[in-house]
């Protein structure tokens, strides 16, 4: 998987929010908020490039004390949530 060229992470008035850069990526009613955890496992994806499920449990389980199944079970759940708005690509 890879995440969609043109959204970035950005810290906005405290809080992490994924925008598009430059107006044909920009929609306002799927803009994407993630929390600590969440933009943790973003810009690993963003520093990996083409990622896997796994690459990013193995992030959530050095930074986090969490089961691998706890971890791959999360981000599944998140990766599928980032393609259902069409922030990742295969």
């Amino acid at each position: 998987m890879k995440l969609k060229k043109g959204f970035v992470l950005r810290e906005v008035c405290g809080e992490n929010v994924i925008i598009g850069e430059g107006l044909e990526t920009v929609n306002f009613n799927k803009l994407v908020n993630l929390n600590e955890t969440a933009a943790l496992l973003w810009k690993k994806a963003t520093e990996l490039g083409d990622f896997t499920v796994e690459a990013l449990a193995d992030a959530l389980m050095e930074t986090y004390e969490v089961s691998r199944e706890q971890a791959l079970s999360d981000v599944e759940a998140l990766t599928a949530q980032w393609k259902e708005v069409g922030l990742v690509e295969r």
